[in-house]
């Protein structure tokens, strides 16, 4: 680490900014690019083989890539098999990612993502954190980190309702702060930062503007060098995930280009 082993953010790259390139090319490309650090977004249920993890893993071992965090296709049924009334949903799920966490530990991640539940403002807080608590049990026992992001179409994606999760569960939560997320939210990004501090995990991160919520670093108007100083007032030892989707840039040369300012803007705060 830099500053005689003091805590370092990280800048990273999605793997799902390549998306609908497959998983192995889209790492390959980011690492040709000299990208050293990446969130894997996995795509499909083929892609938690074993033998495929262990060929992503060789990827990143002859390039020197770390993998920092790890995104399930899944997603998106979180609402259905995690947080149902049908309990052997849960079960079944819970076995399922475990699938991933197996995953993780082939390719190096420790940070996994999770959008959490759709349901009314009023839902059931209590049946959430228990079942987000065996999860993050869970997820522990392979040395993962479960982490719930704010997520505009989900409950996660009001700070308050992440404000009141926090304070129910104390130190056994994690979160991942998605900027445009937050901005498709309604909601400031810095007042994440203010409300979860030292419990936020992991970032994902993009440009906004009158334009467009999901731009590359330095096309909109987000202050990113303050949010990065705050972040790192607080929670200092994580990744900083560019994640923009398929269409708000043109190339790879436009990601490592905002790779590269995102680095050098952590490296400017580092400095101070």
């Amino acid at each position: 680490m830099l500053n005689g082993g003091a805590a370092v953010l990280k800048a990273a790259v999605s793997t799902a900014c390549l998306y609908p390139k497959l998983l192995e090319d889209s790492l390959y490309e980011l690492a040709l690019n000299a990208v050293n650090n990446v969130e894997i977004f996995v795509n499909s249920h083929s892609e938690l083989n074993k033998i495929f993890a262990q060929s992503l893993s060789e990827t990143m071992r002859r390039f020197d890539v770390s993998c920092c965090a790890v995104h399930p296709f899944t997603c998106e049924i979180e609402p259905m098999m995690l947080f149902s009334d049908y309990p052997r949903r849960f079960n079944d799920m819970l076995d399922y990612y475990k699938k991933y966490f197996d995953f993780m530990n082939i390719v190096g991640a420790d940070i996994f993502v999770l959008h959490g539940h759709k349901g009314a403002p009023n839902s059931n807080k209590e049946i959430f954190c228990q079942r987000y608590l065996k999860l993050r049990e869970a997820g522990k026992e392979f040395g993962i980190n479960v982490a719930i992001e704010n997520v505009s179409r989900c409950l996660s994606g009001n700070v308050s309702y992440l404000k009141e999760l926090s304070k129910m569960l104390g130190d056994n939560i994690s979160f991942v702060l998605d900027t445009k997320q937050a901005v498709r939210s309604g909601e400031n990004p810095f007042d994440y930062i203010s409300a979860l501090g030292n419990k936020i995990a992991h970032v994902h991160i993009s440009d906004n503007s009158e334009i467009g919520d999901c731009l590359l670093i330095g096309k909109g108007r987000f202050n990113i060098r303050k949010f990065l100083s705050e972040l790192y007032k607080v929670s200092p030892d994580i990744s900083v995930v560019l994640e923009l989707y398929n269409g708000c840039f043109t190339g790879v040369s436009d990601l490592t280009n905002s790779f590269n300012i995102l680095d050098n803007m952590i490296k400017g705060i580092e400095a101070k």
